[in-house]
């Protein structure tokens, strides 16, 4: 009965506590609260929404669900994340350009999401690459090349994968609350003090307007902030596709020609243009 009543708590608007959403995200990742419970509290939360206390509470249970990423206050590690549209291809570019100007970049990507592009999937469009590392193959990737761009796994944030899907699935995917919380969960497993946020908007994003892009891009920032990690956070355009390409494997392609020298200068303009502001 405890998942019922909080069902029951958030349909009806109440602020859910700590010890609830706690207890929520560990049945989740267990597998003791079934799905259609997940998914009913998911949609719960689309309609009534939630509080940044609340936000920043699901946040934690999300990120501690599993093992995570310690880097020893080394200043210069960062996580980028984009929320995705069509034709995003940021992330495959500015992880490399960060890591040649000297940073260690571990990057917790994610899988598309509603009509969105996933990092991974694009990654994978590469026959045996692997996206699913453990947290001494990350470091030790990030040891030797100063980048990695791996996915949440069952060590690493498992609860997000879960939620994750059911969200792709149940018509609650853009739920502030639930994007923000997904979003910094990993950033958090992932370790990384310096965290940069491209925030879509457009026709081609999940917030469409700039006062809906607006609210996410605040609440990126509040939920980052109170886990003490220095946060930014940029507004870019998609109302049309971002570069020349959509498409996992030819979104691949366009980005390998993007960053050899000998092809660079072909690059799209735009693409180029947001790539090196939120490098």
């Amino acid at each position: 009965m405890e998942t019922v009543n909080t069902i029951i708590a958030k349909r009806d608007g109440k602020e859910l506590s700590s010890e609830q959403i706690s207890a929520f995200v560990q049945g989740t990742t267990d597998g003791t609260i079934p799905d259609y419970q997940v998914s009913a509290l998911l949609m719960a939360i689309v309609l009534k929404g939630m509080t940044i206390a609340e936000t920043a509470q699901l946040t934690d249970a999300m990120a501690f669900s599993g093992a995570t990423l310690n880097w020893h206050g080394t200043a210069h590690t960062i996580d980028k994340h984009s929320t995705g549209g069509v034709g995003d291809k940021t992330s495959l570019i500015v992880v490399p350009l960060l890591a040649a100007c000297g940073a260690i970049v571990c990057k917790m990507s994610g899988r598309g999401l509603g009509h969105t592009g996933g990092t991974l999937d694009k990654l994978e469009s590469i026959p045996g690459f692997r996206t699913a590392l453990t947290r001494d193959e990350i470091k030790d990737q990030c040891s030797r090349i100063g980048a990695v761009l791996a996915g949440q796994s069952k060590e690493l944030a498992p609860a997000d994968g879960i939620l994750y899907a059911l969200r792709d699935v149940t018509g609650t995917v853009e739920s502030i609350p639930l994007l923000v919380s997904s979003i910094v969960s990993k950033k958090i497993a992932g370790g990384a003090a310096n965290l940069i946020f491209d925030v879509k908007v457009g026709d081609g994003a999940f917030m469409n307007t700039v006062e809906g892009a607006s609210l996410l891009a605040n609440t990126l920032l509040l939920v980052s902030q109170s886990f003490g990690k220095r946060a930014v956070v940029v507004l870019t355009d998609m109302d049309q596709p971002l570069g020349r390409t959509a498409g996992n494997a030819l979104e691949l392609r366009e980005v390998i020609d993007a960053l050899n020298p000998d092809s660079m200068d072909s690059m799209d303009t735009r693409l180029y243009s947001v790539c090196l502001t939120l490098a």
